[in-house]
């Protein structure tokens, strides 16, 4: 309900917070792995070998690393969402020709950086076989306690870092949410302003800020106490799998919605060096990220289409999007 400063105040200490928990787990793996643990364990790359970097799903060999593989990538893409984020509080920021350049060079570089480097670590901590990594998935325990760098810190005896690996988990899932609040009340916010939502969403304080959609989004994000229930947590896994659809779609949309720009520039001859920031690899990593979200968007569902594996509500929940989105249009 704060202005964009204050906004992005918070949200400041919040994501320094985070960067400092990666960085300590960071530290955390390169210490451990040689030997500088309880347990003089000097573990190194053993589980790459031991079991192996890829566990086969749904098949046995080359097919089944493949499907696991692919899997992964899955998985990763619901949290494609968030780079795009930083240009939605260029609305409301002061002075943004000089600002917005340098938020987008940090966050590239920073998701960059640590997306890579804690999926590395992660495969050195744990093996995917760890019981205590299979029993937290299967019964579905809360907070960190599926966490790769909890479980390495009590199979090595660590006592005291698990607890501030929760306290990070947490402060993450709150800057988390305070960003994803944010956007999703200037997105609606911005469709009331063009018609295509009721009007009321667009009154606002005298700061500016949207205040019935920040409520309304509030009361929509209540619906993550299905979590809290085992059958109910379904349901949930369902708009999981709806908005990763929606996100997919979203940045094929983006990277199509660019490559038209670019064009569009070099047919009036306008130099985009002279724009306050472009991105480098352009158009090639424009025509990449569109190929590579399309394909995802319709990859998402794929257990289903195996033998054995059919079922119906998965089935819509991973493709019904696309059929909304052909409605729209």
């Amino acid at each position: 309900m704060m202005a964009v400063k204050w906004y992005g105040e918070i949200e400041f200490w919040a994501a320094l917070f985070k960067v400092l928990l990666i960085l300590g787990l960071l530290l955390f793996t390169f210490i451990s792995m040689l030997g500088g643990n309880p347990e003089r364990d000097r573990y190194g790359f053993r589980y790459w070998k031991t079991p192996g970097s890829f566990a086969a799903l749904y098949y046995d060999g080359k097919l089944g690393r493949f499907l696991g593989f692919l899997q992964c990538l899955i998985e990763a893409a619901f949290i494609i969402a968030g780079p795009d984020y930083v240009s939605m509080a260029a609305g409301e920021t002061a002075n943004p020709r000089v600002v917005m350049p340098r938020a987008y060079n940090a966050v590239f570089y920073r998701l960059t950086a640590f997306f890579v480097l804690g999926s590395l670590a992660v495969g050195i901590n744990v093996p995917y076989n760890d019981p205590e990594l299979v029993a937290a998935f299967a019964l579905g325990k809360p907070g960190a306690a599926a966490s790769p760098y909890v479980i390495a810190m009590n199979r090595l005896r660590i006592e005291a870092l698990p607890h501030l690996v929760n306290a990070g988990v947490l402060a993450s899932a709150f800057s988390a949410g305070n960003s994803y609040v944010y956007c999703a009340s200037r997105s609606l916010y911005g469709l009331a302003l063009e018609g295509k939502a009721p009007r009321p969403l667009t009154r606002c304080t005298r700061q500016g800020v949207p205040w019935v959609c920040v409520a309304l989004v509030l009361a929509i994000a209540l619906l993550s106490f299905l979590q809290l229930g085992h059958e109910s947590a379904v349901v949930l896994n369902w708009f999981v799998s709806l908005i990763t659809a929606s996100q997919l779609i979203n940045f094929s949309v983006m990277s199509f919605t660019f490559t038209r720009f670019y064009h569009a520039c070099r047919a009036q001859r306008l130099d985009r060096a002279r724009l306050p920031y472009t991105g480098f690899g352009q158009p090639y990593a424009a025509y990449y990220a569109l190929v590579c979200t399309f394909v995802m968007t319709f990859v998402g569902g794929y257990p289903v289409f195996l033998a054995g594996h059919w079922d119906l509500p998965s089935f819509l929940f991973s493709y019904l999007m696309y059929v909304g989105l052909h409605g729209v249009d």
